[in-house]
C-alpha cells in the first residue's frame, strides 16, 4: 500500500509540474500527453532494464530502478539470496548424506520408475558390479537372479532375500527392498557371505553330529532291550533299565528330528514335485494320532473336499503330524483333538485344535524356535524335543505358506497351516 502511494506521488508530481507548464503557455491539453507520455517512458525504460537482466539469466544484482519497478527488483534481489542460500544449504546437505553413505559397508541403491538406477553409494557399486555410466538402467539388467526379480517386483515383504552376489558365486548377499514415493524404492545390500559360512558350518555340524549318535543310541536301545527281554538282569536294575530304555527313545527322538530339520534348511526349496493327495494324508495323521494317543483322547476329522497340494509328501506328513503329536502331548486325558482340513478364496488350510493348558501370546514369536520351551519341567515330562514347530515352520516357508497360532492359557490351542491357491488343485477321482 505505501509503495503504491509512492508511486502516486510521483506520478502527480510529473503531472503537476506539466500542469504548470501548460498554465503558463495556456497549452492544457500538451501539457497533459506530455507528462502522461514522461511517465510512460520512465516507466518502459525501467521494465525494459529489469527485462534485459532477467533475460540473461539474473547475473549479479538486478538493475537499480525508481518507483515500483526499484520495489520490485529489491524484492526479487532478497528472494535471489535467499534462494542461493537455501540452495548451499540443501548442496551442503547432499554432500553430507552422500559422504555419509558413502562410508556405509551396506550398500544403497536408489531406483525410480520401478526398478531404474537412479543413484548408488561405493559399497552397492562393489557389491552389484555398478558403473558410473550404468544410471537410468534397470537393476534387474545387472543382477539376474531370478530370485531378486521376483523379490523386486513382488509385493512388499518383511523377510530380506538371500542371494549370491552377481558375478561372484562365493559371495553371498542379503537384499531388503522398501517402497516410496511415486513408484521409487530404496534397496540395501548387505554382505552376509561371513554370517552365511558359520551358519553352514553350524548346520553341517548338527547334521554331521546327528548322523554319528544314530549308531551308539542303536548299539545302546539294542543291550538295554536284550537285558530287559533275557530277564538275567537283577530285580534292582529294573527301574534303572526302563529309564535308561526311556532316555536312549527321548534322544533317538530328538536325533530323528535334528536330522529332519537339517535336511531342510540345506536341501533345495521344493518347487511342487509331488503331488499330495489331502485326503488319506490326514487320514494317515489322525491314525497315528490315535495311537500315540492309546484311547485317552477323542480324536475328531473334519475333511471338507478331497485336494492336491503340490509339494513333498514326507514333508506335508512331518508338519503335519507335528502338530498333531504336539497336541496329544500336551492335552489332558478326555480332551478331544480335531483336526480339519478345509478350502476357500484364499487357498487351504489344515488346522489342529486341541483342549489343552493353552499359550500366552508373549509365547507366539519364539514358539517356531529351535528347542524354545514354554514351560521345560513339562515338555519333559511329555517327552517333546523342542523342534517340532521349527520344523513345521521350515516345511512352510518351502511350500510357500505361514502358521498361524491361536491359543489362550486355559482355552487350548489352535494350530493352523494355511496354503496359498496356486499350491491347490483338485484331486482326481480314482
Amino acid at each position: 500500500m505505501d509503495r503504491s502511494i509512492g508511486e502516486l506521488a510521483r506520478f502527480v508530481i510529473i503531472a503537476l509540474g506539466c500542469a504548470i507548464f501548460g498554465a503558463s503557455t495556456g497549452l492544457w491539453l500538451p501539457g497533459l500527453v506530455l507528462s502522461l507520455a514522461i511517465y510512460l517512458a520512465w516507466v518502459f525504460i525501467q521494465q525494459a532494464r529489469f527485462d534485459r537482466w532477467l533475460s540473461l539469466g539474473r547475473r549479479g544484482t538486478p538493475p537499480i530502478s525508481f518507483g515500483i519497478w526499484g520495489n520490485i527488483s529489491d524484492d526479487f534481489y532478497r528472494m535471489q539470496r535467499r534462494h542461493r542460500r537455501e540452495k548451499q544449504k540443501l548442496h551442503a546437505l547432499l554432500r553430507r548424506v552422500q559422504d555419509s553413505t558413502g562410508a556405509l559397508r551396506e550398500g544403497i541403491v536408489a531406483l525410480e520408475n520401478g526398478d531404474d538406477l537412479s543413484w548408488w553409494n561405493p559399497a552397492a557399486a562393489r557389491l552389484l558390479n555398478l558403473q558410473p555410466g550404468d544410471e537410468g538402467q534397470a537393476l534387474t539388467n545387472f543382477v539376474r537372479e531370478p530370485a531378486f526379480v521376483d523379490y523386486l517386483h513382488g509385493a512388499q515383504r518383511d523377510e530380506p532375500l538371500t542371494m549370491r552376489a552377481p558375478g561372484n558365486e562365493e559371495r553371498f548377499l542379503q537384499v531388503e527392498v522398501t517402497r516410496f514415493g511415486n513408484n521409487e524404492a530404496l534397496v540395501v545390500v548387505r554382505d552376509t557371505t561371513r554370517l552365511f559360512r558359520l551358519e553352514q558350518m553350524r548346520q553341517d555340524f548338527v547334521a554331521n553330529v546327528s548322523h554319528e549318535l544314530l549308531t551308539p543310541l542303536t548299539v545302546v536301545s539294542g543291550y538295554l532291550e536284550t537285558l530287559e527281554a533275557s530277564g538275567q538282569a537283577p530285580e534292582k536294575w529294573a527301574r534303572p533299565i526302563e529309564q535308561m530304555q526311556q532316555q536312549a527313545e527321548r534322544m533317538a527322538a530328538l536325533v530323528q528330528d535334528l536330522l529332519v530339520l537339517s535336511k531342510l534348511e540345506t536341501s533345495d526349496q521344493q518347487r511342487g514335485s509331488e503331488e499330495v493327495d489331502v485326503g488319506p494324508l490326514v487320514a494317515a495323521v489322525a491314525n497315528e494320532t490315535r495311537a500315540l494317543s492309546n484311547g485317552r483322547h477323542t480324536v475328531v476329522v473334519e475333511c471338507s473336499d478331497e485336494c492336491v497340494i503340490a509339494g513333498s509328501s514326507k514333508e506335508l506328513h512331518s508338519a503335519f503330524a507335528n502338530l498333531a503329536s504336539n497336541a496329544v502331548r500336551y492335552s489332558p486325558n478326555g480332551g478331544t483333538i480335531t483336526l480339519r482340513w478345509w478350502r476357500d478364496i484364499r487357498g487351504g488350510h489344515f488346522s489342529v485344535r486341541d483342549q489343552g493348558l493353552g499359550i500366552a501370546a508373549v509365547h507366539f514369536p519364539r514358539l517356531t524356535e529351535r528347542f524354545y520351551r514354554v514351560d521345560s519341567g513339562r515338555d519333559r515330562a511329555t517327552g517333546g524335543t523342542g523342534l517340532g514347530l521349527a520344523i513345521v515352520k521350515h516345511v512352510m516357508v518351502r511350500h510357500g505358506g505361514a502358521l498361524d497360532i491361536e491359543s489362550a492359557p486355559g482355552r487350548g490351542s489352535n494350530f493352523t497351516l494355511h496354503f496359498p491357491p496356486e499350491r491347490l488343485s483338485a484331486a482326481s477321482a480314482a
